[in-house]
């Protein structure tokens, strides 16, 4: 559906780079999950996808039925419909700009106003709307032309868990009916739990692409433990320099360990106690894309 190969954007001469060597590829009615934290490149990519923008080295390369006139369509951050319209009439004016006349339009967005639940509110104006209404509308506007490929930048923010559940089950829905989604998000629970493959991008570069269980298996894993007894100084200054402890805990009295590659587990769990460890329970691996997600880009705040 979508092939990127070494895309590469800056906003000005002399900026850094918003997207440094992105190549992807996107297969047909898969959702693939776009998490970064803030200003990690996210919208960029989207706006480039999309056509918005273009890529100054690299090249995109879109199937056919994606390239074609309402063969795609981008869901902004930003709210984008008119507020003083009614969801209906903003749903009926965007069918328009798309060249939709007649009962084929009045199909569509009645078919897009079902898709995103809107029964109830279709007389009422935008500006009226909950924050959850209107993350539905942007959502329907995107569905009225019916593309192949569904761009979808941050879709639940600022919305309530209901509404954010609402939206993520109709994400599902749309892949059932054979839709291509890029789904772009900080959320990490979200993208777990609807992806079919996730990439991680920060400062504008991709920093892995998978499946979940590719990700969670390919990052260099963690040993956690939790002992009998408090460490000494000492000890702890020995597991540190032999051991790769890590110098923080996580605050609910696990230790962390970083195993070496080609190491088993029960080796390293037979070196801390006779380093004197006394092990009472442990957990190996990254269980959560969290893990992942932060090992890979940091703890660092981002503006």
């Amino acid at each position: 559906m979508l092939h990127l190969t070494d895309v590469c954007f800056r906003y000005r001469a002399g900026a850094p780079l918003a997207v440094e060597q992105v190549s992807l590829e996107l297969k047909a009615g898969e959702i693939f999950g776009l998490l970064g934290p803030n200003g990690a490149g996210k919208s960029t990519l989207m706006a480039l996808i999309s056509g918005l923008r273009r890529p100054q080295q690299g090249t995109i390369r879109r199937a056919p039925e994606v390239a074609a006139r309402g063969g795609f369509a981008l869901v902004p951050q930003e709210h984008a419909f008119y507020p003083m319209l009614t969801c209906r009439e903003n749903l009926d004016f965007f069918g328009g700009v798309l060249g939709l006349k007649g009962a084929v339009r009045q199909a569509r967005v009645d078919a897009a106003i079902a898709a995103t639940g809107l029964e109830q509110v279709t007389g009422k104006r935008a500006s009226e709307c909950s924050g959850g209404l209107k993350r539905r509308l942007n959502l329907a506007i995107g569905l009225v032309g019916d593309p192949r490929l569904l761009l979808l930048d941050e879709p639940t923010v600022g919305v309530d868990p209901q509404s954010r559940a609402f939206l993520l089950d109709v994400v599902q829905g749309l892949r059932k009916q054979g839709k291509t989604i890029v789904y772009a998000s900080h959320y990490m629970e979200e993208v777990q739990q609807v992806g079919d493959r996730v990439a991680i991008i920060d400062h504008g570069r991709l920093l892995c692409c998978g499946t979940l269980g590719e990700l969670l298996t390919q990052t260099q894993a963690k040993l956690a433990v939790r002992v009998a007894c408090p460490l000494s100084p000492d000890l702890q200054a020995r597991l540190m320099a032999e051991c790769g402890l890590e110098p923080a805990a996580d605050g609910q009295g696990w230790l962390s360990f970083m195993v070496r590659p080609n190491q088993a587990v029960e080796e390293e769990l037979r070196n801390l106690r006779q380093l004197g460890l006394q092990v009472t329970s442990f957990q190996y691996g990254c269980r959560h894309l969290e893990d992942v997600f932060l090992k890979l880009t940091h703890r660092s705040l981002r503006d």
